[in-house]
């Protein structure tokens, strides 16, 4: 398969479409070119993906798709592209049952793809840790790749959240993205706010 990354968080609210539109936009500027997909039927981050990616971003819906419409559809759909991003929705394992049915994380492991956890870590610092320790433990089949710090108060956060991540771990802290003042991209209500 492609070379392809799921974005995931914890819960919804925490950063996913944000910083999915900020690395699209950001490989797209190298002159990478990004096939987009979003977890679920959301149109509206899917909107906003194709936006940022030049191309079209589409769905992947593992309630209305069965395992080979999904597989099949990430193949044609990723055809002359470098890079794959699917955006989660929800928390990693938020699913329908006890056992994360139709979750982003299943949706992972059936394409065989590595997840780059965004950690909200607001007011917090080793225990970001065991959270991701946590998520490690819940399904050690799931491949987290490594994890984004979002929300971050200043650099004193930044490393100790990083070096309790890397040590317990054992996963790479690939970014850091500060806390706003301002929010420049609110939070939508209920999701209805398109691209355009």
């Amino acid at each position: 398969m492609y070379p392809r990354v799921i974005i995931a968080a914890l819960k919804g609210g925490s950063g996913k479409t944000i910083l999915s539109l900020g690395l699209v936009a950001a490989w797209r500027e190298t002159g990478l070119r990004i096939a987009p997909f979003k977890k679920g039927p959301d149109f509206i981050d899917a909107g906003w993906l194709a936006f940022a990616a030049d191309r079209p971003c589409y769905n992947l819906d593992p309630f209305l798709m069965d395992e080979k419409q999904i597989i099949d559809s990430f193949l044609l759909r990723s055809d002359r592209s470098d890079l794959a991003l699917i955006e989660g929705n929800r928390g990693l394992y938020d699913g329908l049952d006890l056992d994360g049915c139709f979750s982003t994380a299943e949706l992972a492991k059936f394409l065989k793809t590595p997840v780059l956890i965004i950690l909200d870590v607001s007011m917090a610092t080793r225990t970001m840790a065991a959270v991701i320790k946590g998520c490690q433990v819940f399904d050690p089949d799931l491949n987290i790749g490594g994890v984004i710090l979002n929300r971050v108060a200043g650099p004193r956060q930044e490393e100790l959240i990083t070096g309790a991540i890397e040590k317990y771990c054992g996963l790479p802290v690939v970014g850091a993205v500060p806390r706003l003042k301002e929010n420049l991209f609110p939070e939508r209500h209920m999701g209805l706010v398109p691209f355009q």
